[in-house]
């Protein structure tokens, strides 16, 4: 069975795989809620014969496992939606819920791609009797930057030789460097409730205290690195205006390309909010309620990754799909969208999807800079990461847009094309074990004096 049949086989069962993001698109569920898509996953992966294995204390991610014998392939598969995201499949903004989540991130193509490649493969291993083993991560949880970090402390990843991860975007381009490094925490400050009006002396406000140390935070922006990035809410602002409020509380990001600045960082943080507590006599205390690393890079996979995109190729779309793009396009503000067509293209032209592979000397230009889970994965063994269009350009991620485009047929064909993706790549891995030990040895060398060390306490 040639690279060429594998692929034939996963074109066989795409509609299957479509079904399957459909389903998880029209039942959107939120980080740490995803019940519903991690069995409907479950239940797929074990109607074909792949082993199912449940990971301790995290009900909603598992692992899906077919053959024997290394390599040992890990394939991130995500499935979490967003709040206040929910959009029917339009051209202009349509809810099917107000406030509702939805897969403004396009979480139903990741799963789903990841879970298409996986079966191709299988039949692959299953035809040959060649040695690798395949594995579906299910991961839930990864909007809120914590399950794939919670699943490594738990072990699940034991036993990978390495990765593969991809991301719905705009684009079609394999990425190198990626991610910015994040810790989330919330500073809950306690003070002493009295009388607003009539004994304000007697109060020590809580939420003075949060706004000072907003205050101080801001300034801060002024002295830290040009590409990090704080941000915040005020997640408790005590009760009714006549009392001074006894409680407050604010929740905070911190992201930093590497590591260790968003620890130099937060440390920072912290001591402006002692700060704050110390100017209204109140006390805080805070809670990390979790963190997460930037991608490492891998030379080897990154190149393999090109290659397969390259040898692939992009899809093809329909007028109707074009237009659809063109509709949802417009409903953008046009400088920006402008703005991306050259970054990727370099024309004047009206484009509306990217429909070819962005070539290597151009990557410097895509800046990943969200955060994700999938950057810890990259620490504890090589991974790749790639994009493909399945939104128009110009749409941000986590926008109505980004959820209708998930939902379209334009989506699912960058869908079925990462899915090709990591089929393609999986089938020179599991032929050329050099691949692997040089991915692996590159691993090594870029952690030998930096070992992963958990966010999780």
């Amino acid at each position: 069975m040639n690279k060429l049949e594998v692929l034939k086989y996963l074109e066989d069962i795409s509609e299957e795989v479509k079904e399957v993001s459909l389903k998880v698109w029209n039942n959107p569920e939120t980080s740490g809620n995803e019940k519903d898509s991690s069995s409907l996953f479950r239940k797929v992966l074990k109607s074909h014969g792949f082993e199912i294995k449940e990971i301790d204390g995290m009900e909603n991610a598992f692992i899906g496992e077919y053959g024997k014998g290394s390599p040992v392939i890990a394939v991130l598969g995500e499935y979490d939606a967003l709040p206040g995201l929910s959009q029917s499949l339009d051209t202009k903004f349509n809810p099917v819920e107000i406030n509702g989540p939805g897969h403004g991130c396009g979480h139903n193509l990741l799963g789903s791609a990841a879970l298409g490649s996986v079966l191709a493969v299988k039949k692959y291993l299953e035809e040959t009797k060649a040695s690798g083993t395949v594995r579906f991560y299910g991961c839930p949880e990864e909007e809120t930057l914590i399950g794939k970090v919670k699943m490594i402390k738990a072990g699940a990843f034991d036993g990978c030789d390495l990765a593969l991860s991809w991301h719905p975007m705009n684009a079609n381009v394999a990425i190198d460097k990626a991610y910015l490094a994040n810790s989330s925490i919330k500073f809950k400050f306690h003070g002493i409730s009295a009388h607003a009006a009539q004994s304000p002396e007697s109060g020590r406000s809580a939420l003075d205290a949060v706004e000072l140390m907003n205050v101080g935070a801001n300034y801060l922006r002024e002295h830290v690195i040009d590409s990090a990035r704080i941000h915040y809410t005020i997640t408790n602002a005590g009760g009714a205006p006549n009392i001074v409020p006894k409680e407050a509380e604010s929740w905070y990001f911190v992201r930093a390309p590497y590591r260790k600045d968003v620890e130099e960082i937060t440390e920072r943080l912290f001591k402006i909010a002692k700060g704050a507590a110390m100017m209204t006599e109140t006390t805080v205390e805070y809670e990390i309620l979790g963190g997460c690393y930037e991608k490492l890079p891998n030379n080897v996979l990154y190149d393999l990754t090109h290659k397969n995109m390259v040898e692939i190729g992009v899809p093809s779309y329909t007028d109707e799909e074009l237009e659809f793009a063109k509709t949802i396009q417009e409903t953008l503000e046009s400088n920006l969208v402008e703005a991306e067509i050259k970054k990727y293209i370099d024309s004047d032209e009206k484009i509306f999807l990217h429909q070819e592979v962005l070539d290597k000397d151009k990557v410097d230009s895509v800046v990943v800079s969200g955060s994700s889970d999938s950057g810890d994965v990259s620490w504890i063994m090589p991974m790749n990461l790639f994009l493909t269009a399945t939104w128009p350009l110009g749409v941000p991620a986590h926008s109505w847009q980004a959820t209708s485009s998930s939902g379209s047929s334009m989506g699912l064909k960058g869908m079925i094309y990462a899915a090709e993706i990591f089929t393609g790549m999986m089938y020179d891995l599991l032929n050329n074990p050099k691949l692997v030990e040089e991915a692996k040895n590159e691993f090594n060398k870029r952690t030998e004096k930096r070992k992963y060390i958990s966010p999780l306490k």
